[in-house]
């Protein structure tokens, strides 16, 4: 099977697709299939064992999404199928003109991404769905029917937005769950020599994804200000870094963006990971964490409850309240039962989440749509 990957950001960017998109190609390539990529990029991404097309992000928003579409018919023209992590219209418009089926891996509602973009509405996704919008929004809710109701189907991985796809009024049996697995885990070294190279003293909580606003993460921070003692390492890179960084208090300290290898090494160190979204579908890094063993401190958001059970293996605080969230923090260092309860539970608990099982349902996904 000929399979050309499409996603929106790639290596060394930082966000999920960055790291599904590589892990996919990677996994088809090492089962016999041939793959192909198409890929934004500020500069030459890293070589791979197989094509990486890019299209320079310098280019006028215009000339951009017409060099991608193009690129995108081009290499599907010799494809049998287009998986695609991102650039859904210009997935939608290279594949249909190539005359190519397209499966898609869903992150988020491409209409609210792409309104909140361009500065046209606030608040969340879920009140995005109830609210009235003008005829702007109305057109790019359209795009997004057409875009997704035309694949041949769509992966989301939640139940949380599987419902929301079927709401827009792509058929049922088209639509599934497909949680994102955790990677191969590497031989990390002991966590007391992961805590000695990070500059960890004391209880110590960590964040890694963008930075962008849909983490929230004055709300971490100011959680985190609440409770003596505890600190928090951020591991990742976004256009919310320069301001997060003047709002960030003395016990917070910021990475950069940091290889995978390093992501698992700074969750296995910490004594929980943190997340303060405000919406979220289901993010990478609460699978990374607990794959580790590292229990989650989490917003109940999105999918997020689907992975993180309230007392098993994290905590679950409501999105938007540091409050809550700082006393969800102090009850988590205050009981050291809880705490080794929670981390003794984290590694089983996504133990179905590994590569093959979930690639393998991808790969079955693709070759029926290629048949």
């Amino acid at each position: 099977m000929r399979v050309l990957v499409v996603s929106g950001i790639w290596p060394p960017d930082v966000g999920g697709p960055a790291s599904h998109a590589p892990e996919v190609a990677e996994y088809l390539l090492e089962r016999g299939h041939r793959v192909e990529v198409v890929t934004t990029a500020s500069a030459p991404p890293p070589s791979a064992p197989y094509p990486v097309h890019w299209v320079p992000r310098s280019l006028p928003k215009g000339v951009l999404h017409a060099r991608a579409a193009l690129d995108i018919r081009a290499r599907a023209s010799h494809a049998d199928v287009v998986y695609t992590t991102g650039m859904f219209g210009r997935s939608f418009a290279g594949a249909t003109a190539a005359r190519r089926p397209y499966v898609v891996k869903l992150t988020a509602d491409p209409a609210f991404e792409r309104a909140r973009r361009r500065g046209m509405v606030a608040g969340d996704v879920d009140a995005f769905q109830r609210a009235a919008h003008g005829p702007r929004i109305a057109l790019l809710r359209l795009a997004r029917d057409v875009e997704l109701r035309r694949a041949a189907h769509v992966f989301c991985p939640s139940e949380y937005l599987r419902g929301l796809t079927i709401s827009w009024g792509v058929p049922e049996g088209r639509v599934s769950v497909l949680p994102n697995p955790y990677p191969p885990l590497p031989e990390l070294p002991p966590r007391d020599e992961l805590r000695a190279q990070l500059g960890m003293d004391g209880p110590t909580l960590a964040f890694a994804g963008r930075l962008g606003a849909q983490k929230s993460l004055d709300v971490a921070f100011a959680a985190v200000d609440a409770v003596e003692g505890v600190s928090l390492l951020v591991a990742g890179d976004g256009g919310e870094r320069e301001r997060l960084e003047a709002l960030a208090g003395p016990r917070v300290r910021f990475l950069g963006a940091l290889p995978r290898r390093q992501v698992l090494e700074l969750f296995r160190a910490a004594d929980a990971s943190l997340l303060s979204s405000s919406w979220e579908n289901f993010p990478h890094s609460v699978v990374e964490a607990l794959a580790v063993g590292t229990p989650v401190l989490a917003t109940r958001v999105g999918g997020v409850a689907e992975v993180v059970h309230d007392g098993e293996n994290g905590l679950l605080v409501d999105a938007g309240d540091p409050a809550a969230l700082a006393a969800a923090v102090r009850r988590f260092f205050a009981d050291d039962a809880l705490r080794e309860r929670l981390r003794s539970a984290s590694a089983e608990s996504v133990r179905a989440y590994d590569r093959d099982t979930i690639f393998g349902r991808l790969e079955q996904a693709l070759l029926e749509a290629a048949g």
